[in-house]
């Protein structure tokens, strides 16, 4: 009851700080509002950021390796002349994986093509077609709104089919189910088997929904597929390491490609952990500055909290020696005030995660950018505020405890 009782005063000496003298907290809680929010500010921002850029990674896999001319790097001097001479991967590559990988659960292959689509009057350039074989859907998310996929034989025989992206759809079909309808792909008579549905952009710009998917035997009819960026891509099995499925991988391809022990592969193999790996000291940069920035605004702030507790020290002697002489203890009057400490800092450090929760809320609503306060932002912010206000009401406090009860009671 003594501590329920130390903790209701406390908080009663506080309130009255902050009613008594409004100028005077608001002023000296204004350092800590602004340093919460700056700190909080920035890590709301690129943890958002983060989550959208991760996401857009993941969405082409976690277990999936991509089997391409050229390596990802991440690095400033990249040795393009090592790999330039290097073949594109190819459907006798694709065949030699799937007879032999016991490791994959699906592999597939896709080429991208820029070409103007045409449907009476409406034209659209420079549309990405995507060029894929049958078994792409299983290695890819392909999320389909209205119709069908390929069959296996319209992939085998290249027939002149295509999905639309949702965009392109309402484009190049206005008003009307594209579904069964024809346009054209560079003068190409082509038909809609299939609407995909509506994903939006990702981090990189890049969406689905501006995308056309044809069979692989069909866009080989426009495009010399030694020449293009091929890519193979390749699902593991559940359980299955990505390290694994690139061990064996490497060996089916060296041996498909008759290299000797010793020389140097002649493909990349490229996994998504590569391009996220690199953001992560991109990340740390950032919450540093949002340390640097916000960590001069909690030094004010925690003085002025310092300077609070002191006034209120001085203010409150007289009382401080009747508490002391009725046998109030020290460690009494050294919690009470550092909870007065710790919870005016803290006022200021809600204040702060208040303004960042608005902004948060008005730049999700106002733009496409989904800005989100997440939990560890908010318990990092009452955190930090907490331990501003217990760092800078430790010395009042103790001088507070340590006062002789007469020479308390005789201040005015």
């Amino acid at each position: 009851m003594i501590y329920l009782k130390l903790l209701r005063e406390s908080y009663l000496f506080a309130i009255k700080e902050l009613v008594v003298n409004k100028t005077r907290t608001f002023l000296s809680l204004l350092g800590i509002s602004i340093g919460i929010f700056a700190i909080i500010a920035v890590f709301t921002i690129f943890d958002s950021l983060e989550i959208q850029l991760r996401d857009s990674i993941n969405s082409l896999g976690n277990n999936v390796l991509f089997v391409q001319k050229w390596p990802w790097s991440t690095e400033g001097n990249y040795p393009w002349w090592k790999y330039v001479n290097r073949p594109q991967p190819t459907i006798n590559d694709l065949q030699s994986i799937q007879e032999r990988s016991t490791l994959a659960e699906a592999s597939a292959l896709f080429i991208g093509k820029s070409k103007t689509l045409k449907n009476g009057n409406n034209t659209i350039e420079h549309v990405e077609i995507l060029g894929v074989s049958h078994d792409y859907k299983d290695v890819m998310k392909v999320e389909i709104d209205k119709g069908r996929y390929f069959t296996q034989s319209e992939s085998n025989t290249g027939r002149q089919v295509a999905l639309l992206g949702s965009t392109i759809a309402k484009n190049l079909f206005p008003n009307e189910n594209p579904e069964g309808k024809s346009f054209k792909i560079g003068g190409r008579k082509t038909y809609v088997v299939a609407v995909l549905e509506k994903e939006g952009k990702d981090m990189f710009g890049n969406s689905p929904d501006e995308r056309v998917i044809v069979p692989l035997n069909y866009i080989k009819s426009f495009i010399n597929l030694h020449r293009s960026g091929n890519t193979i891509v390749v699902k593991a099995k559940p359980e299955v390491k990505n390290e694994d499925l690139q061990y064996e991988l490497k060996g089916i391809l060296r041996a498909a490609h008759r290299i000797k022990p010793g020389a140097d592969d002649d493909f990349a193999i490229n996994e998504t952990s590569i391009i996220s790996n690199s953001f992560d000291g991109f990340f740390q940069i950032i919450g540093g500055i949002g340390w640097f920035i916000g960590g001069f605004s909690l030094l004010v702030g925690g003085f002025g909290i310092a300077n609070i507790m002191f006034v209120s020290v001085k203010e409150r002697t007289n009382l401080i020696g009747i508490q002391k002489a009725l046998g109030a203890k020290n460690y009494f009057i050294l919690t009470q005030f550092l909870f007065e400490a710790v919870f005016l800092s803290l006022m200021g450090g809600i204040a702060g995660l208040f303004i960042v929760f608005v902004l948060s809320v008005g730049i999700s609503s106002s733009t496409e950018f989904p800005m989100t306060l997440t939990m560890n932002n908010i318990i990092l912010g009452v955190g930090v505020s907490s331990l501003i206000g217990l760092v800078s009401g430790v010395v009042p406090a103790i001088k507070a405890s340590k006062l002789d009860p007469v020479e308390a009671m005789r201040s005015t």
